[in-house]
């Protein structure tokens, strides 16, 4: 692997290339203009490349150094907000939020306008993940997650108590009075999740379906759902990521037979001091929130 310039000489590349000159460089970054000029030199050594053309009245950028210019001031420009974000953790205004990805959608997404406008202030950094041992994030002062309710010793304070039900587009549910009208059609799940197609026609069916149902398995809610609204087929659903898509009649309950769900979605947040106002602020709305519902 080619080794990198040092970064002092990347940056002194960078500030010359803007100014064409090497003596306003050198003011810019509290340096001699003969230690720019020597850095500039080590650097064109370096990488085998001549970057800028010494001209009376200044510099000009070569052909190599023109192409290189760009890709170390996004380079730059990535670490600026890399540090940006990294120091805001610390501001009391800035949200961190690992949520699960299929929540995050289908319930916060429709909701989150309206925490915007409670607290115009606090500047949301959103990471995702679909299961609770995935980490998008360590620096996360609320966490929202799908399972049992404990992870790592952590925890969790339960928000939701749903209930597992078949969904499908309003053009599909007209042709599903039963489920053998719904054992006809393709049949959407998750892998993991405690209750399947299995258990949910065990219990419609008081344990008479026979044979094992055809099921595409998807990894989230989030592409199971769009693939029922696309109408290619029916999804196991629950009330967190479905009832607004069913409010809206996008999506309908073709069969009313629910079976209660064994996992459910989990708030995990410190208590007291150990969360910044933003956090404390999204707490607070969210259990307003989910005893609304």
């Amino acid at each position: 692997m080619l080794r990198l310039p040092p970064l002092n000489w990347l940056r002194a590349f960078e500030a010359s290339a803007r100014a064409l000159s090497f003596t306003a460089a050198a003011q810019e970054l509290h340096m001699t203009q003969s230690a720019v000029s020597q850095q500039i030199k080590s650097m064109e050594n370096a990488l085998g490349r001549i970057l800028f053309y010494r001209r009376v009245r200044g510099l000009e950028l070569t052909d190599a150094g023109r192409g290189y210019l760009p890709t170390v001031q996004a380079a730059f420009a990535t670490l600026e907000e890399g540090t940006a974000v990294l120091v805001g953790r610390n501001d009391p205004d800035v949200l961190e939020l690992h949520a699960n990805l299929s929540f995050a959608i289908f319930w916060l997404g429709p909701r989150l306008g309206r925490f915007m406008e409670q607290f115009p202030s606090v500047q949301l950094n959103l990471a995702t993940s679909i299961w609770p041992l995935e980490k998008p994030t360590e620096s996360a002062a609320v966490e929202i997650v799908f399972g049992q309710g404990k992870w790592e010793s952590r925890v969790g304070r339960r928000l939701t108590r749903d209930n597992v039900f078949p969904v499908c587009a309003p053009q599909l549910a007209v042709q599903i009075r039963n489920t053998r009208d719904l054992l006809k059609h393709r049949l959407f799940d998750l892998p993991g999740t405690l209750q399947s197609w299995d258990s949910w026609l065990q219990g419609a069916t008081a344990g008479k379906v026979t044979g094992k149902p055809t099921v595409h398995r998807a990894s989230t809610w989030a592409v199971s759902l769009d693939w029922a609204l696309q109408g290619l087929g029916v999804a196991l659903a629950h009330e967190t990521v479905a009832n607004d898509l069913i409010e809206s009649g996008r999506l309908v309950r073709p069969l009313k037979f629910a079976l209660p769900m064994k996992e459910a979605y989990y708030l995990i947040a410190p208590e007291g001091s150990n969360t910044n106002a933003a956090a404390q602020a999204f707490k607070g709305w969210l259990l307003r929130e989910m005893v609304f519902e």
